[in-house]
């Protein structure tokens, strides 16, 4: 028996590959593909079924790629509906794979089709379980995402009971392999750790500490945040089909020279710069967008970009299917072009150009004395922000900076000084801030991880946000 974790880490996502005497499954695979084609031809296996734990509200799945490329079937829980050909399996069937088994566990609550795989080994013993988003690694699936006409208190008290039902009941030493690890929207706050053990989670984790249901549902639905708001079009896609990812590439992979390219961006597409936030700051084709392929790219793009829009981009030079790819991951399947040759070229045809400024923290704090009109925009998350925050900031997190609305209180007389935690994402507020037309800003340097210590810097707290 082989079982091999396949894990995203800008996605926090992982697909599993299991083998057994040359068969072999996939669970939760992503929409690029090759990395189980490749596992399965090293195995000398053949990929035989294709099982999905729900239907992904935060990446576009590859099931129907993997189904189409190896004619496997494609197998969801009880409760599951889809535009396309799928084995709907019913709760305890179970499937050989070689000498081992998997039995299906229907385990509504996160969604009402969820569902965790148990891998028996070859003397039929639980070994692991495939929890996809019904338990992670110190947390549960949140209630709040896709749920049809169900509440999330109604939607908490079915996952109380499949926790205590399906789960809580398997021995300690089986492996918990969940769809996500930390830093995932799925959950409130995930642990650290990518896998984990029934044992552990039952020590550790406080919803399957909690025995009274009522406070169960409490402690799951209260202090959610609001998801992001690709999440809905995901699920969608993941239930209804989507275009192969070639022909999303083909259509994405047209190199445009800088005029062909201020064309295009002027007829209405959307400029996405991807370079590293320190390059971008340094000069960018005026309107783009930064979001680097360094940090959490994909969720980004998801958050923030339209995706009834035209998208061109600018890219490291040598990353620009690695873009498209990763875009498509969350459902983007209209990018139409890139500048040829990257930024340099953009530079040599001598268009014009933009630059963010950036500043040290000891600057900003000489500032702050003598500048009546200073305004400290803080873009983390609310719950970052209660934590701890330079006193007299404003927070306006990066996922609602989209809504135009929301810089309504910037006037031209304001002089924004922009920061998040460490510079990943005030790059990208920088950048949204520039293309709604607000150019009298400054990019602190290092974030609030530089600025807590810095002298003529007050930090304080939300006491009752945190409470």
């Amino acid at each position: 028996m082989f079982v091999k974790q396949l894990y995203t880490s800008c996605l926090s996502e992982a697909a599993y590959f299991i083998e057994s005497e040359g068969v072999a499954v996939v669970i939760d695979p992503l929409r690029d593909i090759d990395v189980y084609l490749d596992l399965a031809k090293e195995r000398n296996a053949t990929i035989q079924y294709i099982f999905e734990t729900h239907f992904h509200a935060d990446f576009v799945s590859g099931h129907l790629e993997l189904a189409a490329a190896t004619g496997a079937k494609i197998v969801y829980g009880p409760d599951a509906v889809t535009n396309f050909e799928t084995y709907v399996a019913k709760d305890n069937e179970v499937f050989k794979i070689g000498a081992v088994t998997l039995k299906v566990l229907h385990t509504p609550g996160h969604t009402m089709e969820s569902s965790c795989y148990l891998l028996l080994d070859e003397k039929e013993q639980p070994n692991a379980l495939f929890t996809g988003d019904t338990l992670f690694v110190g947390d549960v699936g949140r209630p709040d995402l896709f749920s049809g006409d169900m509440t999330k208190e109604e939607l908490a008290g079915y996952l109380f009971d499949s926790l205590n039902n399906k789960i809580k009941i398997l021995p300690d030493h089986v492996t918990v392999y969940p769809a996500h690890g930390p830093g995932s929207a799925c959950g409130k706050n995930l642990g650290p750790n990518t896998y984990s053990t029934i044992g552990d989670e039952k020590a550790s984790n406080y919803a399957l500490l909690a025995t009274d249901k009522e406070q169960f549902i409490d402690e799951v639905t209260s202090g959610l945040s609001t998801p992001p708001s690709y999440f809905p079009i995901n699920a969608k896609i993941n239930k209804e089909g989507y275009d192969t990812l070639k022909a999303v590439i083909e259509k994405a992979m047209q190199p445009l020279a800088p005029a062909a390219f201020k064309a295009k961006a002027k007829a209405g597409a959307l400029i996405l710069d991807t370079r590293p936030a320190t390059e971008f700051g340094e000069g960018f084709v005026p309107g783009a967008i930064s979001i680097g392929l360094e940090g959490r790219f994909a969720e980004w793009a998801g958050s923030l970009l339209p995706f009834d829009q035209d998208i061109i981009l600018v890219t490291p030079i040598g990353k620009e299917e690695e873009t498209v790819v990763r875009m498509a991951r969350v459902g983007f399947d209209n990018v139409t072009g890139y500048l040829e040759n990257g930024y340099p070229s953009w530079e040599a045809s001598g268009e014009v150009k933009d630059m963010i400024i950036t500043v040290e923290a000891d600057e900003l704090a000489m500032d702050i004395p003598h500048d009546p009109n200073l305004v400290i925009v803080d873009v983390r998350k609310p719950i970052e922000y209660a934590d701890g925050h330079i006193k007299n900031s404003i927070n306006l997190s990066l996922g609602d900076m989209m809504d135009p609305g929301k810089m309504a209180d910037f006037d031209d007389h304001h002089n924004l000084y922009v920061h998040c935690q460490g510079g990943y994402r005030s790059i990208i507020a920088c950048s949204i801030l520039k293309k709604e037309g607000i150019h009298n800003l400054r990019n602190i340097d290092g974030g609030y991880a530089k600025m807590k210590d810095q002298k003529g810097l007050q930090v304080v707290q939300e006491k009752t946000v945190l409470n």
